[in-house]
């Protein structure tokens, strides 16, 4: 079965009810340019202590130099940074020093085929790769929740080429969800305006995505 990360977790009880449904993971988003489900470091760090052991806690950062990184992890007290924007592979060695039990998931958005090589680079870097739809270079940067599919055969060509775990984000509903793991094989989805409406999380969406995964092997 592939893993589930829910993210724009806007609570706890939003933290529950994804947990009670089968996810791996709960994404906790920080301050953003744009974009959904943004939350305050203090309520991150509430969800996060919450957190059975078993799920992973991501705290989605827009921060791009290692100490402001390394300054909202610690204040959000998550076990993975994901960072949405592009970060200097130079900053690695100060994120891994300052930040050594937490992974670092580095946000790939996927725009062409100059995306594959960009994966490449950062595998060398991080644990694990996720890859969105964001316009990093838009006038007010999209870095994640944008609800849009991106081509899924660069992804896939992206999962068969580097040695890392690597994430599916971007436009992933439950009509899509089976299909999407069968085309890309990635490790895990991820998926934020998918199962919510009006901006909360709606659990018969949820209850439908995780059911369509179902005869996913």
């Amino acid at each position: 079965m592939v893993r589930v990360k829910i993210c724009c977790i806007s609570n706890l009880y939003e933290a529950e009810l994804a947990v009670r449904y089968g996810a791996a993971a709960l994404g906790l988003v920080g301050h953003m340019p744009s974009g959904p489900g943004v939350i305050g470091d203090d309520l991150i760090a509430e969800i996060a202590a919450a957190a059975p052991p078993a799920v992973a806690t991501f705290l989605l950062t827009s921060e791009t130099e290692p100490d402001a990184i390394v300054d909202h992890v610690r204040k959000c007290g998550t076990g993975t940074v994901q960072l949405v924007d592009a970060v200097n592979p130079a900053a690695y060695p100060t994120l891994r020093k300052a930040l050594p039990h937490v992974k670092i998931v580095q946000v790939i958005h996927v725009a062409g085929p100059e995306s594959v090589a960009e994966a490449r680079e950062y595998a060398a870097l991080a644990d694990a790769l996720l890859l969105d739809s964001g316009r990093p270079a838009a006038a007010v940067k999209e870095l994640g929740g944008t609800g849009r599919v991106h081509d899924w055969w660069l992804s896939r060509r992206i999962v068969a080429e580097i040695p890392r775990p690597v994430f599916l984000a971007g436009g992933l509903r439950p009509d899509n969800a089976a299909e999407a793991a069968r085309e890309v094989r990635p490790f895990g989805l991820d998926l934020c305006t998918g199962v919510r409406s009006d901006g909360q999380l709606d659990e018969a969406k949820l209850k439908a995505f995780f059911g369509a995964l179902q005869p996913v092997v």
